[in-house]
């Protein structure tokens, strides 16, 4: 799980119904054009909007367009421990090779009580898990001696997503976990000095409109060539400023509708970005 990973967003039809083939058109879209790893029905995926069915409905379908040329990690989170581990259970059942796990959100847990979630799943599902960590949604950070104490008691426990957007907190957990636990940054904008600093990539939103010059970035961090680099980010960042401007997954499908991926349809209480805004990521779609 290195390089630059795609938390992909679920088309949906006008009826907000699933859009099963435009779910296939941007997976080969990303396969195409070197997206190293696809995560299915993370936030980005509307996760929060989609019932148990869809949610395995979605992750079977990618599994079975992606076809194991890619990895692809399942976002099998929840704010209750036994939801979380029977949505990690069908992942597993239907061929993830990985899960992605959202701190509980809502219900503000200790740092134990994080503790003690990650262990029952960890011990309950035998597959790779990789923690997510975002306490702008969830209301809850998990502090970098919590993710250590993981790191070294569970084999299973393999990487973190860190969202935080706190460079220094992000530095820690790569100074402090134990070798070959990857620290994945889950902020698009921070993305590359986490990278540079010995982070394993990225989970990003952005990389799903510039696949391919977004993976160039990562890869040139992995590799060291900053300028190369740095040259990439300056260009996609005004980018990232405008697909979270009103939220996530709002202004990425709004990139996609310009990109004629797929319809801009999310599922209340999510709505589409403005008129305004959605001329300003025209714009910039068409310049880039």
């Amino acid at each position: 799980f290195k390089g630059s990973m795609v938390a992909i967003a679920t088309p949906m039809n006008e009826d907000g119904s699933l859009d099963h083939e435009s779910l296939e058109g941007l997976i080969e879209f990303h396969i195409k054009n070197k997206t190293d790893v696809i995560v299915s029905v993370g936030t980005t995926g509307e996760s929060a909007t989609l019932n148990f069915k869809e949610h395995s409905e979605v992750i079977k379908a990618t599994l079975s367009v992606v076809n194991k040329r890619i990895p692809v990690i399942a976002g099998s989170g929840a704010n209750s421990t036994s939801e979380a581990i029977e949505l990690t259970q069908r992942s597993k059942e239907l061929g993830a090779d990985g899960c992605l796990l959202v701190t509980p959100y809502y219900n503000k847990p200790t740092q134990n009580g994080l503790y003690e979630h990650y262990k029952k799943i960890a011990d309950e599902v035998n597959i790779p898990q990789i923690l997510y960590n975002v306490p702008g949604r969830t209301a809850s950070n998990m502090e970098p001696q919590t993710v250590v104490r993981l790191a070294q008691d569970f084999k299973n426990i393999v990487a973190i997503k860190e969202a935080k957007g706190d460079i220094v907190q992000a530095m820690e957990l790569i100074s402090k976990t134990p070798e070959g636990f990857l620290v994945i940054s889950g902020d698009d904008m921070i993305a590359l000095p986490m990278t540079l600093a010995g982070g394993a990539g990225v989970i990003s939103v952005i990389a799903q409109g510039f696949p391919r010059a977004f993976s160039d970035m990562i890869h040139f961090a992995l590799q060291r060539e900053v300028d190369k680099a740095y040259a990439i980010h300056y260009k996609i960042a005004p980018a990232i400023d405008y697909i979270f401007e009103q939220g996530n997954p709002a202004g990425i499908k709004a990139v996609f509708a310009a990109l004629n991926l797929c319809e801009p349809t999310l599922r209340l209480p999510l709505v589409e970005v403005s008129d305004d805004l959605n001329a300003k990521i025209k714009a910039f779609v068409h310049g880039f």
